[in-house]
């Protein structure tokens, strides 16, 4: 199954995450597909806090991939915002 899913990197105690479509049988920092954004939570609110590519986001859903718990959580906040 393809999953939308958080790749973490970043230095200890100070996370960034990646947001990528990969198969859902990689390992969380493994290889993927496509980075479609990333997802910084050191940041306070704002237009660098969440970034990512709504078209290729609702290409991949409608080619059957499925949004993690998290990821979902972020996208529904963020279309809230908008």
């Amino acid at each position: 199954m393809v999953i939308i899913r958080l790749s973490r990197s970043g230095a200890k105690k100070r996370p960034f995450y990646n947001i990528v479509v990969t198969d859902s049988r990689n390992r969380r920092d493994g290889r993927f597909n496509e980075r479609l954004g990333f997802y910084n939570p050191m940041i306070a609110e704002g237009a660098q806090r969440l970034t990512f590519n709504a078209e290729r986001v609702d290409f991949w859903v409608k080619n059957g991939a499925q949004m993690s718990d998290t990821v979902a959580r972020l996208f529904k906040a963020a279309k809230k915002a908008a």
